[in-house]
């Protein structure tokens, strides 16, 4: 079977992040994307920030990784966003079967 991974990320803005999110799964890039409200608090320009932002967890295949990075990063409003890739070592297999039928095949 397929590997997997869950991509993280977060933006500013809900409507950002639902825009990716829906552009990633139409693309077939990821076959889910989960949206949660955050604060964020970390360290910009030697300044202590805090923020409300929406964390991101995209399901993908583990080989589509690359594109789905390259994607976020063409449309993220952050000069240094957030896109961690977090393997999924076990699952359980009728929703990795899923998660791969709903994403296309990468070469």
């Amino acid at each position: 079977m397929e590997e997997f991974c869950i991509v993280y990320s977060t933006f500013p803005k809900r409507k950002k992040a639902r825009q990716i999110a829906k552009e990633l799964i139409n693309d077939k890039l990821i076959a889910c994307a989960n949206i949660f409200k955050i604060d964020a608090l970390y360290r910009w320009k030697g300044e202590l920030e805090e923020a409300h932002e929406y964390a991101v967890c995209f399901k993908t295949r583990k080989s589509l990784y690359g594109k789905v990075e390259k994607r976020i990063k063409e449309y993220h409003p952050y000069d240094c966003p957030a896109i961690i890739q977090i393997p999924i070592n076990r699952g359980y297999e009728g929703y990795l079967r899923w998660i791969e039928n709903e994403t296309i095949e990468e070469k």
